[in-house]
């Protein structure tokens, strides 16, 4: 019995990689495409090795490209409609499928094919098609920084992901803000996207053309006033506490660096320093511990006057 049961399940897993097959065959003709993108979008998590069969199936990547491609026209000006957005969403799905598998990855990222999501990181219409566009490319990014490889890193600090990723935390919808967010904190706890990130006035001062804020302290070392304050501010108005455990970790490793302490001590938000964020902070003790140890390092080796009084720096 129990080897019949086994047979059984053998023959449909047989039968469901066929319609794996089928439909990435599908990919590469205009008239099935779209319903193949559908029913792989679904099968992208249930099919471990779906990346490797879609990045060596002859012309599957360029046909998610040209899916991706044919939307550019629809972004400015903005009439992406909801069926052309689901549409490149599902193809965005199986290049996220390919941007996490570890076979496929660093082809992937040789092939900058990242490059071609951003013209959607870039669009600002608030409509639901451009949003989910924005979140799905989002997506793919995030799939990539996750895997904590300083190859990943690498590739995206020769890019503009990091004040596309300020602009969407700025103007963004929630989630988007979580996303882009959780993208800069894990460039950021890279050693070297620390170093780029801290390290001229020229990317600071990019960043601040962005947010259009700016603080600027000592040698002209500049941290873009979203660290300053405005998504604070915005979290202190409408809480979240998914959002907020991503910004809070986010100063937490600014302050490792020197530049950026130093400048943190100066401008770091008040409703981080008093109890604004307790009441959603009440169950998340990783957070509570990330707060108090970014007040400490803060406070750590900082010059004050005989009261107790910091003192301004040089």
């Amino acid at each position: 019995m129990l080897a019949t049961g086994a047979a059984v399940t053998t023959a449909l897993a047989q039968v469901d990689r066929e319609k794996i097959y089928q439909w990435i065959n599908e990919l590469s003709s205009p008239e099935t495409r779209e319903n193949a993108l559908l029913e792989l979008s679904k099968k992208r998590e249930s099919v471990t090795d779906l990346a490797p069969m879609l990045w060596h199936s002859c012309g599957t990547i360029a046909a998610l490209l040209q899916e991706i491609v044919n939307i550019y026209p629809s972004i400015n000006p903005p009439t992406l409609t909801a069926h052309q957005s689901n549409r490149v969403c599902n193809a965005l799905a199986l290049l996220q499928c390919v941007a996490s598998h570890v076979e496929t990855r660093s082809a992937f990222l040789a092939a900058h094919i990242p490059l071609f999501l951003y013209p959607f990181l870039h669009t600002v219409s608030k409509t639901r098609p451009f949003e989910y566009l924005r979140l799905t490319s989002l997506g793919v990014i995030g799939a990539l920084v996750k895997t904590d490889e300083q190859e990943v890193i690498n590739f995206l600090l020769t890019t503009e992901i990091i004040p596309l990723c300020l602009r969407i935390m700025e103007s963004g919808s929630e989630l988007s803000k979580t996303v882009a967010t959780f993208i800069l904190q894990k460039i950021l706890l890279d050693d070297t996207g620390l170093a780029y990130i801290c390290q001229t006035y020229e990317r600071f001062s990019h960043v601040a053309m962005i947010l259009r804020m700016d603080c600027m302290v000592g040698n002209g070392v500049l941290i873009d006033r979203l660290l300053q304050g405005k998504m604070v501010l915005q979290l202190s108005k409408e809480p979240s506490a998914r959002l907020l455990k991503h910004v809070v970790r986010c100063y937490l490793r600014l302050s490792d660096n020197s530049r950026a302490r130093e400048a943190l001590r100066q401008c770091l938000p008040d409703q981080l320093k008093d109890t604004t964020f307790a009441q959603v902070l009440k169950d998340d003790t990783t957070t509570k511990r990330w707060l108090a140890q970014l007040v400490k390092n803060l406070q750590e080796g900082q010059v004050t006057d005989p009261r107790g009084i910091p003192l301004p720096s040089q």
